[in-house]
This record gives structure tokens, sequence and C-alpha cells, in this order.
């Protein structure tokens, strides 16, 4: 398993940095720019090579975390004349920009290349199928009644859960009304308005449609014990897999999701469970543990229901599109995924948003182990938001990444001339210093969720 998560990290870690670099290092070559090393990861080097009449060295660090393309510059060390056209510091300001933005546009068009293998290929999601929504809700204002398919949020097309939650996120982060259209059960086209949502976004920086009332529909499903979690509450209880739960403190249980209402609500307290083991029945005894952040923070036993074909059949949907289409809304997907990390980022600063929701090595790790373990879709759906994520954090204006370059070019241009070296080097060590606290940040929240569960 461990092997699985760190290898998934490290492919996809790897493939994302060469990309960026790559763009850096095609721009370079297009303007004339000689590059005297390409490297991928830090520290000491594993692998070199010097091929070619420029001798660029191409080299793999020990350390995977980065890469950086190094270019002929004569504030790094003499330059021959000979070579001094070829010297990035003798390019104009419109090239040295050009070769910038190359790495983080290569992970923008990265994204778009994913998506659309992605989006062609198919994806299973769940269906955009709505559940019973909490009395007084917006979506139970609205009158939304279970079994209902949404097919639209404000008129923009919708194929599957994942989408529905997309859309609503961002048309909430504007808009206070939604129309959803859709149809029943019975195939009967309904459209219904949600008005009036005036919520703060801390209550949808996690999940945008719960505060909402839309619910994702679950068919009922026996009380049988599927997967065991390795050392959880219910592993140490003795359950074992194709228990079939019958009573919770003596409280009969009709279907699963009565046993998750029953944990869910029961953190540190006894539960005993009398469950039927090949006919045997007999009584164990767990206490579900905590699970989650603040207020979110709910039981949790370590136990996942069997499976069910014909409930995955009626849960989930092959979302798949023509090459052409696939293209269309891969770009859309990159396009919008980037516009929405900048706001993110941006209410971050001002205080909108917390600061949990920033993410370092160890959840990124984590995620991309998952979805690895769900398929090659879901995987390179992964990578490419983590690849727009990459992107978009080196445009931004910070000393030291690509944006902070691209402000000095700015600055540059409007003067007439370059800034100081002193003006440099405090801006470096401002933008040392902000990474640094983005990193720990970052740490903090992994370890924080690491060891909170």
């Amino acid at each position: 398993m461990i092997a699985l998560y760190a290898g998934a990290f490290l492919l996809a870690l790897g493939l994302l940095v060469l990309v960026h670099e790559l763009g850096h290092y095609f721009a370079a070559r297009m303007c004339g720019v000689k590059v005297l090393r390409f490297a991928i990861g830090f520290g000491r080097v594993m692998w070199s090579r010097r091929p070619g009449s420029d001798q660029t060295e191409w080299a793999i660090g020990l350390l995977p975390l980065g890469g950086y393309v190094k270019m002929l510059d004569e504030r790094e060390g003499p330059v021959a004349a000979s070579e001094l056209p070829r010297a990035f510091n003798r390019q104009p300001v419109g090239r040295r920009a050009f070769i910038v933005v190359a790495g983080p546009v290569a992970n923008l068009l990265l994204a778009i290349l994913l998506y659309w293998l992605v989006f062609m290929t198919g994806i299973t999601e769940l269906k955009p199928r709505l559940g019973v929504p909490p009395q007084g809700s917006p979506a139970a204002v609205a009158g939304i009644e279970a079994g209902v398919t949404v097919r639209a949020v404000n008129g923009k097309s919708i194929a599957s859960w994942q989408d529905l939650r997309w859309e609503v996120m961002r048309q909430t982060m504007n808009a206070v009304a939604l129309e959803l259209d859709g149809t029943t059960s019975q195939g009967i086209p309904v459209v219904y308005h949600l008005n009036n949502l005036r919520f703060s976004l801390a209550e949808t920086e996690k999940d945008p449609l719960t505060p909402l009332g839309l619910l994702l529909y679950r068919p009922r499903l026996p009380a049988i014990v599927g997967q065991i979690m390795p050392s959880s509450a219910a592993a140490i209880a003795g359950f074992q897999a194709d228990d079939r739960m019958l009573e919770i403190d003596g409280k009969t249980i009709s279907e699963w999701a009565d046993v998750a209402a029953a944990v869910r609500n029961s953190v540190g307290r006894p539960l005993v469970f009398t469950v039927d083991r090949a006919g045997q029945r007999m009584n164990l005894t767990a206490i579900p543990q905590l699970s989650g952040e603040s207020e979110a923070r709910v039981g949790r036993l370590g136990i996942a229901v069997k499976e069910d074909a014909s409930a995955v059949t009626e849960m989930t949907t092959l979302v798949r599109y023509s090459p052409g289409e696939a293209a269309i809304r891969a770009v859309a997907k990159t396009w919008d995924t980037a516009i929405i990390s900048l706001r993110m980022m941006g209410r971050m600063l001002t205080g909108e948003l917390s600061w949990k929701n920033l993410s370092g090595p160890v959840t990124i790790a984590d995620y991309a182990g998952q979805t690895a373990r769900l398929g090659l879709s879901y995987y390179l759906s992964f990578i490419a938001l983590i690849s727009i994520s990459l992107g978009v954090l080196n445009l931004l204006p910070v000393p030291v990444l690509d944006g902070g370059h691209l402000m000095y070019y700015l600055a540059e241009f409007i003067k007439g001339k370059p800034l100081s070296d002193r003006v440099l080097a405090i801006g470096q060590q401002v933008g040392f210093a902000l990474l640094a606290l983005l990193m720990l940040f970052a740490f903090y929240n992994d370890f924080n969720r690491l060891f909170s569960g």
C-alpha cells in the first residue's frame, strides 16, 4: 500500500516538474538562449548526460521535489564574447518574459491534454441524483424531492455528481440564486429555484452542496459488512466481512443508512452490535472513533458496506464525449479550475476562506495513492488538477516564482531599465520567506489531518 502511494506521488510529481521545466527549456531554445543544465530534483546528482553540440547537462537529483533550467547568464558567471548573444540577460524583456511564462503555460497545457484523454476515453462517476433534502434547507424550501436527477445548473448542462458539485461551487461564488433543471424518477421534467443563498464561504469551502441541502441519492443497502480498515474500531471489536447487522443497542437495523447514522452520532460511546455471522447470532461492542475537523467531527468505525452490483449500476454513469467535445470541455475545465483556484487563493489572503484548505506533500501523496487505486482516469484527473494548481501558483507575483520574475520584467518595461541588484536581492529574501511560511502552513495542515483522522 505504502509503495503504491509513494510511487503514484513520485510519478505525478516527476511528470509535473518535467513538463514545467521542458516549457522553460523549449522556450529558451526558441529564443536562441543557451541552456547549461536541465535538472529534475535537487541535491546529489544520481544521473547526468551531456548530449548535443551545446553540451547541455541533463541531470536527475536525489530529492525529486522540484527542478530547474540553468541558462547562460552574465549575472551567474563569465560569458565568452562569442556567446553573449545567447545569454539570457542579453535578451529583450519580451523574450525573457516568454521563457519564464512558458513553464506555467506548459502545466496548463498538460492539464488540457489529460482532461481531453479522460473525457474522451470515459470515466465512471456518480449520477447527479438527489436524495431527501434536510428540512428547512434551501433545497427543501424549493420543493426538491428524492430521486430527481439534475441535468443543468443555471443553464449549464451536467452529467455527473462531480459536475453538479463543481458547477454549484462556481455559481455560488457569484450568484445568489440557482436554477436546477432535472427529471424525476418517472422521467418528468422539473425546474427548481433556490433563492437568497446568502451563506458564508466558510460553509461551502469543503462541500458546496450540503449547506444547500443537495444530498446524494443513496439506494437502500442491506446492513452487511464489506471492507474493514486495519486497526480501526471495527477491527478491534472483531467485525468480519459478511457480518449482517441486526441491532444496535437493541434497536432493529433495516439498512446500512441506520448503521451510518448511529455511528456518526456516537463518538467515544460504546455501541453493542448484534450481528448474524454465518447463521450464528452474536454481540460485538465497538467505540466509534473521532473523525473530521472542528464542527464536522463525527464518529467512525472504519468499516464499509458490502458492495452491491445493482446499487453501483443505479448510482453510477459512464461520462464520455467525442474527441471534439472532449477537447472543448478539457479547455473549459482547465480555465474554470484556474480561475477558481485564483479566487480561492485571494479569499484565503483576505480571510474569507480558511488556510486549512492549503495542502502539502503528505495530502497530495494520499490523494495520488487513492486515485491510483480507483483507476487510470481518476489518477490522470488528479494529475491534471495538481498541474493546474502548480501553473497558477507559479504565476503569482511572488519573488522567486515565475510570476515574480514577470513582475520584475513589467517594472523593467515601464522604467526602461532593469531593477537594481539591491531591489532584486530584497525581493528574493521576501519571496523565500513567503514560500517558507506557505510550506509551514501546508505541512501543519497535512499533519493535522493525518493525526486528527
